[in-house]
């Protein structure tokens, strides 16, 4: 009993119940954004009332996302606080300062006009309002940048100096955290997976009309984009994903080590990509795996002989560098992780690329499995960018902050697993029930589909929305 009443081992499961739910929200936020921005903009453009419907109800999918998201995201931060303050103290003056940029930069930016798109229609210009929309997208993916920066540190904490006095880190260089390599890698693969979430949506709901033949003219062009959308963002993502794993072997070798489940030191051929793995239960040997040869080498080095560690050589390296302890994170989870990520992302990518050459010149696909499938597939870029998280902070395990400190030493030494536990069963419930508000809210939402196109006011021009609808 006294070991499900570790306050470690609470706040771990408490901060990883409330990361996860806010980054559900996260994503779609981003890639909505540009969605509305983007039909928005041919709507201005052309003048077609089409993209003016669809500006309007995707536009509604993004406002509840915002809402929830803020919610979820200011919860998260109060727990530095709360659990782990003694991270908080040691890397506050580093961490906090991509977090208050953050916040006074990116989400003021963001929530100022969000608020002028929501109340300028029919207020502002045409291209004035368009404006607010594509500054909420800057907005959006400068939070996500500086939210990144800060966690790059933890990945590979640069840009400080220890005070041996106060027992804290202190930052030395605002510019050198921001351009943490990590920062620089994570940035574009983290964005253009947002995309894939958002084309991901799109495709399910239009697929989800046309399935039952109604609003033909609207969620035609929608799938289309959709489905090009997932393609495109599909292929930058997987691009700036090999840049990042490129800087994840410079910085954390043990995490690719624990990605490949490679236990020994390999070079050339025996550096293979390891489809799937078997290991001891210590972790020590490998007793089954089916590799492709080279693979490993060149995703880790760019070159076919490059040589990459392997984690009982790299444990070795960490006693002596840090002490006596297992730097090892839990393998089973940063391989499969790794591996969903990858998996779940092409996947989704493949949906796309068949459903555009089913649907090339103007066709309709026939058999209902396809519609299903369509629809369906909303969840597998959401979830490979879950997974992809998952896999980023536990294969940093056992460290807090990389090499500086140890997760064991960063929760708050006053809080006891008794109080943790029942912050964690209300913030459970709590969660839940806004999970069956926000599905509730996106379903009334995406079932009723566009509303009638606007009327047009012939002797002004002016065009009639539909405001009420935010």
């Amino acid at each position: 009993m006294n070991e499900w009443l570790d306050p470690l081992l609470l706040s771990r499961w408490q901060f990883g119940l409330t990361t996860m739910y806010h980054f559900i929200f996260v994503p779609l936020t981003i890639g909505m954004a540009l969605t509305v921005a983007i039909f928005q903009s041919a709507w201005v453009r052309t003048d077609k009332a089409k993209y003016l419907q669809l500006t309007h109800f995707f536009g509604k999918i993004f406002l509840i996302n915002v809402a929830m998201g803020v919610v979820t995201g200011i919860v998260q931060e109060f727990q530095f606080g709360m659990n782990w303050s003694d991270y908080s103290r040691f890397v506050g003056d580093v961490f906090g300062a991509p977090l208050a940029f953050e916040g006074i930069v990116a989400f003021f930016l963001e929530a100022t006009f969000i608020g002028l798109w929501i109340f300028g229609w029919d207020k502002l210009p045409k291209k004035i309002h368009l404006g607010t929309i594509w500054m909420t997208v800057v907005g959006s993916i400068a939070s996500a940048y500086f939210i990144l920066a800060a966690n790059a540190f933890m990945q590979n904490p640069i840009a400080y100096t220890i005070n041996e006095e106060k027992g804290r880190a202190e930052l030395t260089s605002i510019w050198e955290l921001l351009t943490n390599p990590i920062a620089i890698a994570a940035f574009p693969h983290t964005i253009f997976a947002c995309f894939m979430v958002s084309a991901g949506l799109i495709i399910s709901v239009a697929a989800w009309h046309l399935y039952r033949n109604q609003h033909l003219d609207t969620m035609r062009p929608a799938l289309k984009f959709g489905l090009w959308m997932m393609v495109i963002a599909g292929v930058l993502t997987t691009l700036a994903g090999d840049q990042l794993g490129l800087a994840m072997v410079e910085a954390q070798p043990m995490k690719m080590a624990a990605a490949e489940a490679l236990y020994h030191t390999a070079t050339g051929a025996n550096a293979s990509f390891s489809v799937f793995t078997l290991g001891t239960p210590d972790g020590v040997q490998e007793l089954f795996s089916v590799r492709v040869p080279y693979l490993l080498s060149f995703l880790s080095t760019h070159t076919f002989d490059g040589t990459v560690e392997g984690i009982n050589n790299l444990q070795a390296q960490y006693v002596t560098l840090y002490g006596p302890g297992d730097y090892t994170p839990m393998i089973w989870i940063t391989y499969w992780a790794f591996r969903w990520m990858i998996g779940l992302g092409l996947a989704h990518m493949l949906v796309a690329v068949v459903g555009l050459w089913l649907t090339r010149g103007g066709r309709s696909p026939k058999r209902t499995w396809v519609w299903k499938v369509a629809i369906l597939s909303f969840p597998m870029s959401l979830l490979a960018m879950s997974v992809g998280w998952v896999f980023t902070e536990m294969g940093r395990q056992p460290w807090l902050v990389f090499g500086l400190m140890r997760t064991a030493d960063g929760i708050s030494p006053g809080v006891t697993g008794v109080e943790i536990l029942i912050s964690l069963i209300v913030f459970t419930l709590l969660y839940g029930i806004l999970a069956v508000v926000e599905f509730k809210l996106i379903l009334k939402a995406v079932q009723k589909g566009p509303d009638d196109a606007p009327v047009q006011d012939v002797e002004s021009g002016a065009h009639q929305h539909a405001v009420t609808v935010y």
